[in-house]
C-alpha cells in the first residue's frame, strides 16, 4: 500500500483557480515554452498540478524547509512528470541561485513571513527573471489599510498571535514595493475565499 504523502488543504482548494489565472497570463504573454520558478512550493501540490496542465513549460519548485522538500521530492517521483526539476533550497531572504526564468510564482507566503520578505521576494525575483518576465503573487491582502472580509480579519489576528511578524499585507504596499524593484502591476484578479491574484511584469 502506497504511503499517503503530507499535503496542504488550502493548496488543494486553490490550485484550480490559480491555474486558470496562470494559463490566461502565460497565453497573453506568449509564453508557450519557458521556465517557471515557484517560490515556497511546500509539499509540491501546486507544481504537479500546474506542470501537468502546462507540459511545455519547465517548472522549478523551491522551498527553504528540508522536510517540505523531501515530501515534494517523493510527490514528484510518483507523478513522473518530465517537466519538473528537482526541488531547490531557496530562502528569499538569502542568496538566490544563479538561474534565469521567464516567470516566478508564489502563493500564500507573504502573510506567514516577516514584512522584509516582500522586498526580498520582489528584488530576488527581478534578479532571476528574463526580460519582460512575469511575477504572480497569490494570497489575502488588505486594501487601503482595511480587511476585505470579517474572515480575513479573524485570520490576520490568528496569524499575529502565532507570530507578531506575520500578518496580512497591504495591497498598496505590495504594489509600491514591487514597482521600486522594477515590477509593473498588469492585472489584479479576485479569487475565492477573499484572496487576490496579482500579476506583475518586469520592466
Amino acid at each position: 500500500m502506497t504511503e499517503e504523502l503530507a499535503y496542504s488543504a488550502p493548496a488543494e482548494r486553490n490550485k484550480d483557480p490559480i491555474l486558470e489565472v496562470l494559463m490566461a497570463a502565460f497565453s497573453q504573454a506568449c509564453l508557450p515554452v519557458g521556465d517557471v520558478l515557484e517560490i515556497a512550493s511546500g509539499y509540491g501540490q501546486h507544481v504537479v498540478h500546474f506542470a501537468a496542465a502546462l507540459p511545455a513549460l519547465t517548472w522549478h519548485p523551491s522551498d527553504p524547509d528540508l522536510a517540505s522538500r523531501q515530501v515534494m521530492a517523493q510527490r514528484l517521483a510518483r507523478c513522473g512528470l518530465p517537466n519538473i526539476q528537482h526541488p531547490i533550497d531557496l530562502d528569499v531572504m538569502d542568496t538566490w541561485p544563479s538561474m534565469s526564468v521567464d516567470a516566478i510564482i508564489v502563493a500564500n507566503m507573504l502573510h506567514i513571513s516577516p514584512p522584509d520578505t516582500l522586498r526580498a521576494l520582489c528584488a530576488g525575483a527581478k534578479s532571476v527573471c528574463r526580460r519582460r518576465g512575469l511575477l504572480h503573487i497569490y494570497g489575502p491582502f488588505k486594501q487601503r489599510g482595511e480587511h476585505t472580509s470579517p474572515s480575513n480579519e479573524a485570520f490576520d489576528l490568528s496569524l499575529q498571535q502565532r507570530d507578531p511578524n506575520w500578518g496580512i499585507r497591504d495591497l498598496e504596499e505590495v504594489i509600491s514595493v514591487a514597482a521600486s524593484c522594477g515590477w509593473r502591476l498588469t492585472s489584479q484578479t479576485d479569487m475565492p475565499a477573499n484572496n487576490l491574484s496579482l500579476l506583475f511584469q518586469a520592466q
